[in-house]
């Protein structure tokens, strides 16, 4: 049985990729892999100090801009100012578990960051991307429900846990959304997903002082975790293997938690096409961005 590794990422000189989140964990290994296989990489960080650290320990071409994807003025100033093409974008930055916060622009904080600066980066790059674009999701998505009432979880207890269920699953559903209307424009991008399994990265934060159940949370996940460099190949296998649109890509052993990148399924909710194009419009209204393609406007090869 083929086993992806590191050693089989194909050859990308000349190709150009952004990666969010690309300063520490998961995002880091997964820029590194790309720059070392010869691709431009593009680190968007939060902290552009740490990101040109990060960038120093790399070899190939990479750059460091600032971008928050908690704040929709930095993503549109990041795509304002990001030349392209661009061949690959990996939505990878992520923010969970921590208590209840909120963006610059008044969104709760982990839809502000997990999905919705997403959205609005992606539409906005999207008629400069010549390839893919991947988004790295999680397992919780399995557990996650959308409230189309309380998005923003304004009405209910604030539950960390929850709030990041519910916007992994946005992210399978805008993945799924994307490539439906990428296939509708005749766009040859494609749209692709994956899940690192269960990771040791630094995603999970907590206040100050972490309450009991966090600590034996994490200890529990920590058991049972692979690292950081193996959890991003399913992030590398969606963003650079030959695979139809749509695809979600995940670990093969130990129900998705550990192993090799494979083809893997998803919840019912995340395969609702209709809860897909609802969250698009609503995602629209809120990020002020529109889809941007049309048949008359796909990026040249």
């Amino acid at each position: 049985m083929f086993r992806f590794s590191l050693a089989d990422l194909p050859d990308l000189t000349g190709r150009t990729a952004v990666v969010t989140g690309a300063s520490s964990g998961i995002g880091l290994v997964t820029a590194r892999a790309l720059a070392e296989r010869g691709a431009r990489v593009v680190l968007a960080v939060r902290d552009p100090e740490k990101g040109e650290a990060v960038a120093a320990t790399m070899k190939g071409p990479v750059q460091v801009r600032a971008l928050d994807l908690a704040d929709l003025s930095s993503v549109r100033a990041f795509a304002g100012d990001t030349p392209g093409p661009i061949d690959l974008l990996v939505n990878n930055a992520g923010l969970s578990l921590g208590p209840l916060s909120r963006a610059a622009d008044g969104f709760e904080l982990q839809f502000g960051t997990n999905h919705l600066g997403h959205f609005a980066l992606t539409n906005l790059l999207l008629p400069r991307i010549r390839e893919r674009v991947a988004t790295v999701a999680s397992l919780g998505h399995r557990i996650g429900s959308l409230d189309f009432t309380d998005l923003q979880r304004e009405r209910r207890p604030y539950r960390p846990n929850a709030a990041y269920a519910q916007f992994k699953l946005a992210n399978l559903l805008f993945a799924a959304e994307l490539q439906r209307r990428l296939t509708r424009a005749g766009s040859p991008v494609i749209s692709t997903a994956a899940h690192p399994g269960i990771s040791s990265t630094n995603l999970m934060r907590a206040e100050k002082k972490p309450s009991l159940g966090f600590r034996v949370e994490k200890f529990l996940v920590g058991l049972v975790a692979q690292s950081a460099e193996e959890g991003a190949l399913p992030t590398l296998y969606a963003a650079t293997a030959d695979l139809p649109g749509d695809s979600y890509v995940g670990p093969n052993r130990l129900w998705d938690m550990r192993g090799a990148p494979t083809p893997v399924g998803r919840s019912a909710r995340a395969r609702d096409g209709s809860a897909a194009r609802r969250l698009w419009e609503v995602s629209e209204d809120l990020a002020g961005t529109r889809f941007p393609l049309d048949a008359s406007a796909i990026p040249a090869s």
